[in-house]
This record gives C-alpha cells, structure tokens and sequence, in this order.
C-alpha cells in the first residue's frame, strides 16, 4: 500500500509517496527451458487464458469450411433458399465472434509477452545491482547492451507458443478428426504431413540455433569494441591511437558481417522451405480430395470442406512453424541472459551481518596504513591512482580486506547499511537516462532548492542555463549529451547532494579549469565541514582545503600531514604535487570550462 512519509536532509525535505514493488522470485537457472518455464509459471492464470483464447480462435477457424459444406449440400443443392440463409448466417455469426476472440487473444498474448520482458529485465537489473561494480569487469557493455536491446524480447516471444502455439496443436487434431468424418485416406495425409514437414525443417532450425548462437557472440564483442572506442575518443585523439583501434572495429565488423551472411544464408533456406512446404501439402490433399469427388466417394460439399479445412490448417501449421523459429532465437537469448546470472557477486562480507558502529567512527585499512578520522577532510595523494583507488575500494567494501570501522570488521557489518553510511563516488559512476533532476535525485528526496545547492558546490549552475528546461531537461543515458565536464560536475552534485556519513570522492575535479576548481574546493569544505569526507586526487586546490592528507608510496602510507607540512617536508610529494599543478595550467584550454 502507498504512503507518505517525510525525508529530512540538509538540502530540504519533501513528502514523498513510497509505492510498494511486487516481489521478485529468483528465476530458475538450472536451464533454457527450466527459465521459461518460469516465466510461464509466474503468469499461469494468464498464460492459461490466452491458451483459451488462442484455442478459441484456431478452432473457430474451422467452423466455416463445414458450415460452407452444409450451405452447399443443404441449401444450394437440394434448392432449400431457407437452410441456405440458415447456415450463411450461422456463418457470418461465427466470424464475427471469432474477429472478437482473435481481438482478445491478440491483447492477451501481448500481455504475456510483455510481462515475461518485464519480468526478465527486472531479474537482469536485480542481479546486476547485485554484481555492482565488478559487472563491468566480467561482462562486457556490448553483451549488456544486446541483451536488453533484443535477447529480452526474443525470450519474450518465445512464450507465443502458450497460446496461439497450443491452440495450433489442438487446431490441428480438431482438423484430423473432422477429416476422418469424410476420408480416413485423407485424414492419414493430413496426419502423417506434419511430421514430414518437422523432418525436412528441423536440421535447419538446428544450424540455424547454432549459426545464430555464434552470430550474437561476434555481435556482442563488436558492440562492446565500439562503446570502448567512443568512451575513449578524446584519450585515442590525444594519443594518435584512433586509427588503430577503428582498424581493429573494421576487422571485427567484417567479421561479425561474415557471420551474419551465414545466418541469412540458413534464414533464407528455413523461410523459402517453411512458406512452400505448406503450399505443396495443401496442393497434394486438394489433389487426393478432387479424385475422390470424381470417384464419387465424397460430395461436392465435402469436397469444399476440405479444401477449406486444409487451407485454413495453413494457419497453424504457420504459427507451429514461426513458434519452431521463435523458440530457436529465443533459447539463444536465454542461455545468455542465464551466463549473466550465473555470476557470483565478489565475496566481501562475512555473513555476520550485525549493526555497524555509532556515528563518527574511524576507518582504518591495516593493509596500507591508512586511517580516516571521523570529521575531517582527508586526502589520499598518490603517484599511481589504481593504488589509491584499491584502498578507497577497501574502505567501502568494494572488495574483500581486513578494513575496520570504529573497531569493527567492515565485512561483518550489514552490506545495506555499509551502502547507505559510506558512498564511494568516481567518475565512472553510472549516469541514468532522464530529467536532470532525476539524474541527481533518483528517489526524489529533496525540493528544487536543495537541488540547486548540491549543483552550486559542484560549480555546476551554468547547467541550468544552459540546458533548455532547467532542472526538467533530458539527460541521455551516461550523460551522452553532456560534456566530459558537465557529467564530472553531475556527479559530484549527487554524491554531495546524497549526504553520507562517509563520502568518498575520487579526482571529482579533474575535468574542470582551476578557477572551478577552486571554487568547488572552498564549497565542498564548507558544506562538508563536520563530516567525514575522503578526496583523492594530486591537485594542489583540493589538497590545501583538506584537513589532512596521506601521502602514499607503494600502496602505502608513507606520510601524513598538512598540504603545506609535506611539501616543505618531501620533495617527492613536492614534486608530484607540483608536476600535476604544471600539467594543469598546460592544459586548462583543452578542459571544459566552467
């Protein structure tokens, strides 16, 4: 049930509606078929209607070859006007009612579809969420990106076989019987047909599955490739490396092209043979059925019948086929969504999952030395960032360590409440596709105001006028329609505007001119005054409004002190400080300004 609650903050509180989400069953692994059964199982009350609906409307498909039969034989015939009207109305009432029912099952197998889409990206987003940030270290973005984009819908489709598929089935006996009413020859036909069109379609469905599967295998790498080369189109500018690595896409998407050849060429073949084959059935049983009207075994109406029989048996012989196709593309897609979920979150936790400490708590990383005080600005300087970055990831338990918290292992406290009272922010952090102020409050804790605070101390109101819409301006998913400076600035207004009880900020300003950097430095200081905050960086900006900073060597510290204390102290910190400073003011024209 919906209620309101209030959220008190820094930046304003706001009444906010909290929508319960229905749950989410963990899907079954254990196989392609076992997850769509699953699927299934989940919407059973529908899935069974649109079986009914589809049943309806294939068996009354059948309807009007015999109520032809009957017009014919009872009326036209045997010159009865009065059985003649009779059944031609009988007839029209029928295809009315079934226009309504395929009305209906059309609305309810898009129904199952939709939900089975639904229902598939939730387990992948849950999962993913899950993994956090060790996904992009073990999937790549383009095999991401293809399963959301199509493998989602194909595992929907699949579930067109619940309807339309089992009322084909049943169509199909339906037929075999009302066949047998006339000819038992014919009905063998009609009978024995259908697995001779499965024994001419099935080795080809066969390489088509596996054509396919190898076909969205180079199709993920290439999209992975590209997305690598255009998130790094200025580094490879700057480094000449661009021709190379667009050689390297060229080689990729010949390859990915030839593949896709070989799934055209089996495409082709299995369409050619699956749209003929039923022509060529439908030909031989109206050739049997007109030689046992000129035998005289079957009547002129019968004979009708049949011919309608038959061609309307098209229609499910169609869908059983398309369903063969569905369930082949499909499959393919599942077992791909199913490598997703099989992978394991990293092991940084316990399992003892007790409260963390009381407020104000010192962090410490025995494997570096580092300590974090409780209140003050710390700054964490090193000559290679990954090492810095190792330990902030130690801190907020990204991976697993002896890190403790207010004297506590950090991997025994509960991870929930790790992610609420510590928030690591990087300029990797994932920017979703929306409103602005959706971007930088995705729960919608805080008033327009407080909005524009969080975006002042991030040097980032010239947004708002820059952007058509204000706060209501779209945002393309990871800021695609941003600059690498706005989306920096983006970011750290979140993470500030989220307020935690330990902020982690890593280079939050490297991407901005040293006038915004200074006026970030002087804002962040004072809105975080009080609080813990953790800032890695090399800049001499940011590192003189820390209260202390932590000189790393090696991965460890090797000293503490003020800004000024070390630089007059080490002419190693000295000359990494100062050297970073230098190649600021070199390449402030090529950064984006404020």
């Amino acid at each position: 049930m919906a209620h309101t609650t209030d959220v008190p903050g820094p930046w304003g509180s706001r009444p906010l509606p909290r929508v319960a989400l229905p749950s989410l069953d963990a899907p079954d692994r254990r196989g392609p078929l076992r997850f769509v059964w699953w699927l299934i199982v989940r919407q059973r009350g529908r899935v069974l209607l649109g079986a009914l609906y589809g049943t309806l409307w294939m068996g009354l498909l059948m309807v009007p070859p015999y109520l032809l039969a009957r017009a014919i034989d009872d009326g036209l015939r045997a010159q009865n006007p009065r059985a003649l009207y009779l059944w031609v109305s009988i007839l029209a009432v029928v295809v009315l009612l079934n226009a309504l029912v395929s009305i209906l099952r059309h609305r309810t197998m898009s129904q199952v579809r939709m939900d089975a889409a639904h229902r598939t990206m939730r387990v992948v987003t849950r999962h993913s969420t899950e993994l956090g940030s060790s996904l992009t270290r073990r999937v790549t973005g383009g095999e991401l990106s293809t399963v959301q984009a199509s493998d989602v819908m194909l595992i929907a489709h699949i579930l067109t076989m619940t309807g339309p598929g089992v009322g084909a089935v049943i169509a199909y006996v339906g037929v075999a019987i009302l066949l047998f009413t006339i000819s038992p020859p014919l009905t063998a036909i009609v009978v024995f047909g259908l697995p001779v069109l499965a024994l001419v379609v099935g080795p080809l469905l066969s390489r088509l599955q596996r054509r396919q599967r190898t076909y969205r295998e180079h199709q993920g790498a290439a999209a992975s490739l590209a997305a690598d080369i255009v998130s790094g189109l200025r580094v490879l500018c700057g480094i000449g490396g661009k021709q190379h690595f667009a050689q390297r896409y060229g080689e990729r998407s010949k390859a990915l092209l030839r593949q896709g050849h070989r799934v055209s060429e089996t495409t082709s073949w299995f369409d050619a043979v699956s749209t003929c084959l039923p022509v060529v059935f439908l030909g031989v049983v109206t050739w049997v059925a007109a030689r046992l009207t000129v035998l005289g075994h079957i009547t002129v109406g019968e004979t009708v019948a049949v011919y309608g029989y038959v061609a309307i048996l098209i229609v499910p012989i169609f869908f059983l086929i398309e369903g063969a196709s569905g369930l082949t593309q499909g499959l393919v897609s599942v077992r791909r969504v199913l490598r997703v979920l099989a992978l394991h979150p990293p092991l940084t936790g316990s399992g003892v999952n007790r409260p963390g400490p009381a407020p104000g708590q010192e962090l410490v990383d025995p494997d570096s030395g580092v300590r974090v005080v409780p209140g003050l600005t710390t700054a964490l300087v090193s000559a290679s960032l990954e090492e810095a970055v190792t330990i902030t990831d130690r801190l907020c338990r990204y991976t697993d360590s002896d890190a403790l918290w207010g004297g506590v292992p950090l991997r025994d406290v509960e991870l929930s409440e790790v992610r609420e009272r510590l928030l690591l922010s990087d300029n990797e952090s994932y920017l979703f596709a929306g409103s602005l102020r959706e971007v930088l409050d995705p729960h919608e804790d805080h008033h327009d105001e407080g909005l524009r605070a969080a975006l002042h101390v991030a040097g980032a109101t010239d947004l708002l006028g820059a952007m058509p819409h204000g706060l209501d301006s779209r945002v393309e998913l990871q800021g695609r329609n941003l600059s690498g400076g706005q989306r920096q600035r983006i970011r750290l207004a979140r993470a500030v505007l989220a307020d935690p009880e330990v902020l982690v900020l890593v280079e939050p300003t490297s991407a901005v001119d040293s006038h915004t950097e200074a006026a970030i430095a002087e804002r962040l200081h004072e809105v975080r005054s009080g609080r813990t905050t953790v800032v890695v960086g090399t800049s001499p900006l940011l590192l003189d409004r820390a209260d202390r900073v932590v000189f790393l060597v090696g991965g460890r510290q090797e000293a503490a002190g003020t800004h000024g204390s070390l630089s007059q102290s080490r002419v190693d910190y000295r000359a990494l400080v100062l050297r970073g400073a230098d190649e600021e003011e070199r390449t402030e024209n090529e950064v984006d300004p404020a």
